[in-house]
Protein backbone atom coordinates (compact mmCIF):
# COMPACT_ATOMS: atom_id res chain seq x y z
CA UNK A 1 0.00 0.00 0.00
CA UNK A 2 1.32 3.29 -1.05
CA UNK A 3 2.08 6.28 2.02
CA UNK A 4 0.01 8.98 1.78
CA UNK A 5 1.38 12.19 0.92
CA UNK A 6 0.07 15.82 0.71
CA UNK A 7 -2.20 17.91 2.99
CA UNK A 8 -5.62 16.70 4.31
CA UNK A 9 -7.12 19.37 6.38
CA UNK A 10 -8.88 17.76 9.80
CA UNK A 11 -10.05 21.01 11.96
CA UNK A 12 -9.71 24.55 11.84
CA UNK A 13 -9.83 27.49 14.64
CA UNK A 14 -11.31 30.05 12.55
CA UNK A 15 -12.17 32.16 15.14
CA UNK A 16 -8.86 32.30 16.29
CA UNK A 17 -8.26 34.44 13.24
CA UNK A 18 -10.58 36.87 14.58
CA UNK A 19 -10.49 36.70 18.22
CA UNK A 20 -6.39 36.94 18.02
CA UNK A 21 -3.77 38.81 15.89
CA UNK A 22 -1.47 35.96 14.37
CA UNK A 23 2.49 36.99 14.97
CA UNK A 24 3.90 33.69 13.58
CA UNK A 25 3.11 30.55 13.41
CA UNK A 26 4.91 27.33 13.99
CA UNK A 27 4.20 23.47 12.77
CA UNK A 28 4.19 20.91 15.69
CA UNK A 29 3.75 16.94 15.71
CA UNK A 30 1.40 15.59 18.08
CA UNK A 31 1.56 13.12 20.39
CA UNK A 32 -1.30 10.64 20.16
CA UNK A 33 -2.94 7.16 20.85
CA UNK A 34 -4.59 4.62 18.28
CA UNK A 35 -7.93 5.57 18.35
CA UNK A 36 -7.35 9.32 18.36
CA UNK A 37 -5.69 8.68 15.19
CA UNK A 38 -8.38 6.93 14.03
CA UNK A 39 -11.31 9.33 14.82
CA UNK A 40 -9.11 11.96 13.39
CA UNK A 41 -8.82 10.13 9.92
CA UNK A 42 -12.55 10.12 10.50
CA UNK A 43 -12.51 14.07 10.54
CA UNK A 44 -13.89 13.88 14.37
CA UNK A 45 -11.74 17.08 15.51
CA UNK A 46 -12.38 20.52 17.35
CA UNK A 47 -10.33 23.34 18.17
CA UNK A 48 -12.49 25.45 19.81
CA UNK A 49 -11.63 26.31 23.06
CA UNK A 50 -8.02 24.62 22.57
CA UNK A 51 -4.70 26.25 23.72
CA UNK A 52 -1.20 25.39 24.09
CA UNK A 53 1.01 26.04 26.98
CA UNK A 54 5.11 25.17 27.91
CA UNK A 55 5.80 23.86 31.06
CA UNK A 56 8.98 21.78 32.24
CA UNK A 57 10.54 22.87 28.41
CA UNK A 58 7.77 20.67 26.93
CA UNK A 59 4.33 22.06 25.08
CA UNK A 60 1.11 20.90 25.94
CA UNK A 61 -2.09 21.10 24.16
CA UNK A 62 -5.08 21.40 26.03
CA UNK A 63 -9.03 21.68 25.41
CA UNK A 64 -8.58 20.32 22.09
CA UNK A 65 -11.71 18.22 21.20
CA UNK A 66 -10.89 14.59 19.47
CA UNK A 67 -14.27 12.28 19.39
CA UNK A 68 -14.21 8.71 20.78
CA UNK A 69 -13.70 6.44 17.92
CA UNK A 70 -17.06 4.38 17.54
CA UNK A 71 -15.43 1.28 17.06
CA UNK A 72 -13.50 1.72 19.98
CA UNK A 73 -13.33 -0.57 22.75
CA UNK A 74 -11.78 0.01 26.51
CA UNK A 75 -8.89 1.09 24.60
CA UNK A 76 -10.61 4.13 23.60
CA UNK A 77 -9.19 7.85 24.68
CA UNK A 78 -10.16 10.61 26.71
CA UNK A 79 -11.96 13.46 24.09
CA UNK A 80 -10.12 16.25 25.84
CA UNK A 81 -6.85 15.27 26.92
CA UNK A 82 -4.08 17.01 27.53
CA UNK A 83 -1.29 16.01 24.43
CA UNK A 84 2.05 16.80 24.16
CA UNK A 85 3.10 18.91 21.25
CA UNK A 86 6.78 17.92 19.03
CA UNK A 87 8.77 20.92 18.64
CA UNK A 88 12.47 21.50 18.39
CA UNK A 89 14.28 22.56 21.36
CA UNK A 90 15.11 26.28 19.91
CA UNK A 91 11.66 26.58 18.53
CA UNK A 92 10.28 25.62 22.29
CA UNK A 93 12.83 28.32 23.97
CA UNK A 94 11.85 30.95 21.64
CA UNK A 95 8.13 30.51 22.78
CA UNK A 96 8.71 30.38 26.20
CA UNK A 97 10.83 33.73 25.93
CA UNK A 98 8.10 35.35 24.00
CA UNK A 99 5.36 33.86 26.00
CA UNK A 100 6.86 35.02 29.17
CA UNK A 101 6.69 38.47 27.86
CA UNK A 102 3.16 40.02 28.60
CA UNK A 103 -0.26 39.16 26.20
CA UNK A 104 1.20 36.77 23.94
CA UNK A 105 -0.37 33.11 24.33
CA UNK A 106 -0.23 30.08 21.89
CA UNK A 107 -2.86 29.63 20.05
CA UNK A 108 -3.56 26.50 17.49
CA UNK A 109 -5.14 27.35 13.94
CA UNK A 110 -5.26 23.81 12.21
CA UNK A 111 -4.99 20.15 12.44
CA UNK A 112 -3.87 18.30 9.68
CA UNK A 113 -2.41 15.55 8.34
CA UNK A 114 1.01 15.65 6.55
CA UNK A 115 2.68 13.16 4.41
CA UNK A 116 0.24 10.84 6.91
CA UNK A 117 1.52 12.34 10.08
CA UNK A 118 -0.80 14.44 12.17
CA UNK A 119 0.26 17.76 12.48
CA UNK A 120 -1.15 20.72 14.66
CA UNK A 121 -0.18 24.71 13.45
CA UNK A 122 -0.21 26.65 16.54
CA UNK A 123 0.39 30.54 16.24
CA UNK A 124 2.38 33.05 18.82
CA UNK A 125 -0.97 35.61 19.40
CA UNK A 126 -1.82 39.07 20.90
CA UNK A 127 -5.23 39.27 21.90
CA UNK A 128 -7.64 41.69 19.56
CA UNK A 129 -9.32 44.50 21.68
CA UNK A 130 -13.03 44.80 20.27
CA UNK A 131 -12.15 48.08 17.92
CA UNK A 132 -9.71 46.30 16.01
CA UNK A 133 -12.14 43.14 15.41
CA UNK A 134 -14.61 45.93 14.28
CA UNK A 135 -11.82 47.68 12.01
CA UNK A 136 -10.43 44.25 10.48
CA UNK A 137 -14.19 43.85 9.66
CA UNK A 138 -14.67 47.11 8.04
CA UNK A 139 -11.59 46.22 5.94
CA UNK A 140 -12.61 43.02 4.67
CA UNK A 141 -16.03 45.01 3.58
CA UNK A 142 -14.36 47.84 1.99
CA UNK A 143 -11.95 45.36 0.03
CA UNK A 144 -15.15 43.19 -1.04
CA UNK A 145 -16.76 46.23 -2.46
CA UNK A 146 -13.50 46.78 -4.26
CA UNK A 147 -13.21 43.60 -5.87
CA UNK A 148 -16.75 43.77 -7.27
CA UNK A 149 -16.61 47.32 -8.82
CA UNK A 150 -13.71 46.38 -10.32
CA UNK A 151 -14.98 43.34 -11.40
CA UNK A 152 -18.04 45.17 -12.82
CA UNK A 153 -15.44 47.29 -14.45
CA UNK A 154 -13.60 44.54 -16.60
CA UNK A 155 -17.25 43.53 -17.45
CA UNK A 156 -17.75 46.84 -18.85
CA UNK A 157 -21.07 47.62 -16.75
CA UNK A 158 -19.91 50.82 -14.72
CA UNK A 159 -22.71 51.64 -12.82
CA UNK A 160 -24.81 49.10 -11.23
Amino acid sequence: MPRETGQKLIAQNRKARHDYAVLETFEAGLVLTGTEVKALRAGRASLIDAFAVITDGEAWLHGAHIAEYTQGTWTNHAPRRIRKLLLHKEEITKLIGTTKEGGLTLVPLSLYFKDGRAKVEIALARGKKSYDKRQDLAERDANREIARAIGRRIKGRLFE
